[in-house]
């Protein structure tokens, strides 16, 4: 696999990143071990993960599979922060240099290479949430620092913040949800991440599972739009706009002989600043699937038909 350099920083990741988001819950920890081991072996390093997947399990899992299954020194191991257990957000320096040792605890580390900020916290002040990013890279438990979910202007806010004064941990990562059904980013946070130099990591780049067309004639019963946890994150992406673009989706994958998934992936992938998506396999079986995409590039008139029909 391929590998990216993540911003204007010097370390580089694989282009597709391994999301752990249902380990702990709906993937199985044998399902977990052989999804690593796959990864790690088509040249996959980017691992992220976040304290509240899965209540905390999600980092349990990753950590045993690190001393079990792949060499910790394989993989960039990247977690987050800011939301808490009962679901408000909180970037006070308590909270998050609590919760980076409790989530290092939970992996059996020394240290993690990407510590992200899951949120923007409007409640607490900017320099304060910013000075235990500083704590967290002086202090050797993180490498490097990014952030998640944020606006424009939070994110041109906190990397102007992190330049002005040499020896702030530079502002390295935005992870924000981003596929042919969601690309309202490339409106404002797309030009903000390229001008502070600041790679983006796309979450959902599959539109919530809905680009790989699996809902195309309903709800399957395995899928995550009939799970009481899942049904209503996957819903608002079910109407005919979506299904507009699914179709033409299908079809470009029909004419180049790849799925659906492999099109919406490689799309989003190669998009202007983007890094390296965070994909999410509920087993094995799909992420082989999604690791097919690699060998997969775009001709340019699919990517301006797929331009056309999704455009913000």
């Amino acid at each position: 696999m391929k590998q990216r350099r993540l911003g204007r920083s010097g370390l580089t990741v694989s282009r597709l990143g391994l999301g752990t988001m249902t380990w702990g819950r709906d993937t199985e920890a044998d399902d977990a071990s052989a999804q690593l081991a796959a990864f790690v072996d088509a040249g996959g390093t980017l691992v992220d993960t976040a304290d509240v997947y899965s209540e905390g399990d999600s980092e349990l899992v990753l950590g045993r599979l690190l001393r079990e299954v792949v060499p910790r020194d394989d993989l960039v191991v990247a977690t987050k922060a800011v939301i808490t257990p009962d679901g408000r957000y909180d970037a006070s320096r308590r909270h998050l240099l609590g919760a980076l040792d409790a989530s290092l605890g939970r992996l059996g580390l020394g240290h993690v290479d990407l510590w992200q900020l899951h949120v923007y916290d409007p409640a607490t002040p900017l320099e304060e949430t910013m000075s235990a990013l500083d704590d967290a890279v002086s202090s050797g438990r993180t490498r490097y620092a990014g952030v998640s979910n944020y606006a424009a202007w939070h994110l041109a806010k906190a990397a102007t913040w992190q330049r002005a004064w040499p020896g702030r941990a530079p502002i390295v990562s935005n992870q924000v949800e981003y596929s042919l059904l969601q690309r309202g980013i490339e409106r404002d946070v797309v030009p903000a991440a390229l001008d502070a130099g600041v790679g983006i990591l796309p979450w959902s780049p599959l539109g919530r599972g809905v680009l790989t067309g699996k809902y195309r004639t309903g709800i399957p019963a395995d899928s995550r739009a009939a799970a009481q946890h899942f049904a209503e994150f996957v819903r608002p992406y079910l109407g005919e706009d979506s299904r507009r673009i699914v179709e033409s989706v299908s079809t470009a994958a029909d004419g180049l002989g790849v799925s659906a998934l492999a099109v919406a992936l490689s799309w989003v992938r190669d998009r202007p600043g983007v890094v390296a998506p965070i994909v999410g396999a509920r087993t094995s079986a799909q992420l082989l699937g999604i690791l097919d995409v690699e060998q997969l590039t775009l001709p340019q008139e699919i990517r301006n038909a797929l331009d056309d029909v999704s455009d913000v």
